[in-house]
């Protein structure tokens, strides 16, 4: 099974919950500023970011539009913020709407708890991936 991890993150904490994420699920997380699409088909894809002055950051709106079906079997999402999983509620309907499945779960950590959550970031990875 391939898996990808990818994520958008201004202040750091949206990158440590994907490296735990993707050291969970063995492969490495990459920002989507560094990789503006998937290279290669991947089965599962974890996608995240946070929302700023709570919206979602235009450039992980922008990523999650142009994502195709034919390149992604399923899409599992993360988010760290203060209190919002509005990223989350986004993405995943735009990705619906683009006919891409996309895991009802998805993975929260609190702005304030970043390092408390990586090891249930890591079991996250790891349970899909497996």
């Amino acid at each position: 099974m391939s898996v990808a991890v990818r994520y958008f993150s201004k202040l750091g904490n949206t990158k440590q919950i994907a490296e735990a994420i993707a050291e969970g699920a063995q492969t490495t997380a990459v920002s989507i500023v560094d990789e503006p699409a998937l290279a290669e088909y991947v089965d599962v894809l974890f996608l995240g970011g946070a929302p700023y002055a709570n919206i979602m950051d235009p450039q992980l709106k922008s990523y999650g539009d142009s994502l195709k079906p034919e390149m992604v079997g399923k899409v599992v999402l993360f988010t760290t913020s203060n209190w919002s999983h509005r990223t989350v509620h986004a993405l995943r309907k735009t990705l619906r709407e683009n006919g891409i499945d996309v895991e009802e779960e998805h993975f929260f950590a609190h702005m304030l708890n970043i390092k408390e959550r990586k090891e249930a970031a890591k079991e996250f990875g790891k349970k899909y991936s497996a």
